[in-house]
């Protein structure tokens, strides 16, 4: 009983001082020690720390900081050289300004598919929904549901071969690719898609009907944005259609027609090709699109050497923000009252895909984090989430999709990075705007999940 109290304590410290600000790598060993308190006789606090949180949290920069490194400087070159603006603006001619709420959507939900960061596509995107938003006199207030309707949800979990971290996660847990079930993710994609469009759209027109226009916000100087200089919208195309498709060139033809037998080898861990399979492909993919953006944008930017400095750099904060929730997640995985939760939790909820999509969720609302939960539930629970979906005759495949889904449901919690920042940007409150970013970006994902698991019992993976 003390052993649960001590993980009790030591969760809700963590959630609580990440809420206030402190940063997650410095409180996550200190909480982690709070919970090894209350658990001394099994695991010893400067033992755990140097022999089970650092190289839990060191096996993940390992395996994934290629992942946030090139995501970061492929971002930063896209912002830089404008082509993450031209892309918008692309849209919104394609679309038509009367459509300003879908534009804006599908204007994230490209760029993010792509694999431009959700900070990079919200700066971007921003000033265009702004004149976007007045123009049609639709609230202010819904801009910020909006951008996060195309970068925080079906372009993060859903759509298959992402690159989003989300979407990676989960690829050596479960041994499977960037494109698992691939039937399942379009389902759940366009289902947050459809119901997200008819909640903002719903919105609107009661702002319509009650006579409320965009509002007074002293943003006008802002919203104008000078698109004389911005690089061909086709050219700008070219990377983010690269990375999808390379993506899947790597997944399904290169990368196994190579010859691997070297992975068996001691040096190369013994690993199978089905483990780093993922990996490997969004590496190559992203790797050649940050050279495509860089060589035909060569001439746009001021300074390209500190464009990727400036891009590597911003890599390290969110890297090492989930490595150090992963070491926490070890440590606490390792303590008896953890693995009682455990048992407790197979007999209570005996479907995997339903206990995965549960624990995911919440552990992801209580970190504020859709990559911090899905790394803690993995990192602690993972091994038994792929034993007990190949014994029911579940595909991985389907396991993977569940968990990366369930990733992106309650993280957008008020307490939320994304959220905070996308608010910040655009200058608005949670009470202003914060309803429609719930519904679109946790309401809707959640009941996608949810879904997916239903269909599954029903039809099996598709």
């Amino acid at each position: 009983m003390l052993g649960v109290v001590g993980i009790v304590v030591s969760l809700a410290l963590l959630i609580t001082l990440a809420y206030r600000g402190w940063n997650v790598i410095l409180i996550a060993p200190l909480c982690a020690g709070v919970a090894l308190l209350f658990n001394w006789s099994e695991a010893p606090l400067l033992a755990t720390y140097t022999q089970v949180y650092m190289p839990a949290m060191g096996n993940f920069i390992a395996k994934f900081f290629p992942l946030f490194l090139l995501g970061a400087v492929f971002g930063k070159l896209m912002e830089d050289s404008g082509a993450a603006r031209s892309i918008a603006y692309g849209i919104v001619k394609l679309i038509g300004p009367q459509r300003a709420i879908l534009a804006v959507v599908l204007a994230c939900g490209l760029l993010t598919y792509g694999g431009v960061s959700l900070f990079v596509v919200a700066f971007s995107v921003y000033p265009i929904a702004m004149q976007l938003f007045r123009s049609a006199q639709i609230p202010k207030r819904l801009i910020p549901g909006a951008i996060a309707l195309g970068s925080f949800t079906f372009t993060m979990t859903a759509l298959p071969g992402t690159p989003a971290i989300q979407n990676a996660i989960p690829m050596p847990f479960f041994h499977t690719t960037p494109f698992a079930a691939p039937g399942m993710g379009l389902l759940a994609g366009v289902f947050m898609l459809v119901t997200g469009m008819l909640w903002l759209n719903r919105r609107a027109a009661s702002a319509r009907v009650a006579g409320e226009g965009y509002g007074e916000h002293g943003d006008a100087v802002e919203a104008q944005v000078d698109t004389a200089s911005l690089p061909n919208l086709w050219l700008s195309l070219l990377p983010l259609v690269a990375v999808i498709a390379l993506n899947a060139l790597f997944t399904y033809l290169v990368i196994p027609a190579m010859n691997t037998d070297y992975l068996a080898q001691p040096r190369f861990g013994k690993a199978s090709l089905s483990a780093v399979l993922g990996v490997w492909a969004i590496v190559a993919a992203m790797a050649i699109a940050v050279l495509m953006v860089a060589l035909l944008n060569i001439r746009r930017f001021a300074d390209l050497r500190q464009t990727f400095t400036e891009g590597t750099l911003g890599s390290l904060l969110p890297v090492c923000n989930t490595a150090a929730e992963v070491g926490y997640g070890a440590v606490v995985s390792g303590l008896a009252a953890f693995i009682a939760f455990r048992e407790g939790l197979k007999s209570a909820v005996s479907d995997p895909l339903l206990s995965v999509a549960l624990v995911v969720n919440v552990l992801a609302g209580l970190t504020g984090s859709a990559s911090g939960g899905l790394s803690l539930t993995l990192q602690a629970m993972g091994d038994y989430y792929r034993e007990a979906a190949l014994a029911a005759g579940i595909n991985p495949e389907v396991m993977h999709r569940v968990a990366a889904l369930a990733s992106g449901g309650l993280d957008a919690m008020p307490h939320n990075g994304a959220v905070i920042t996308l608010l910040a940007i655009t200058r608005l409150t949670h009470k202003q705007a914060y309803k429609d970013i719930l519904f679109c970006a946790t309401v809707f994902p959640v009941i996608s999940g949810l879904l997916i698991v239903a269909l599954n019992a029903v039809f099996g993976a598709f």
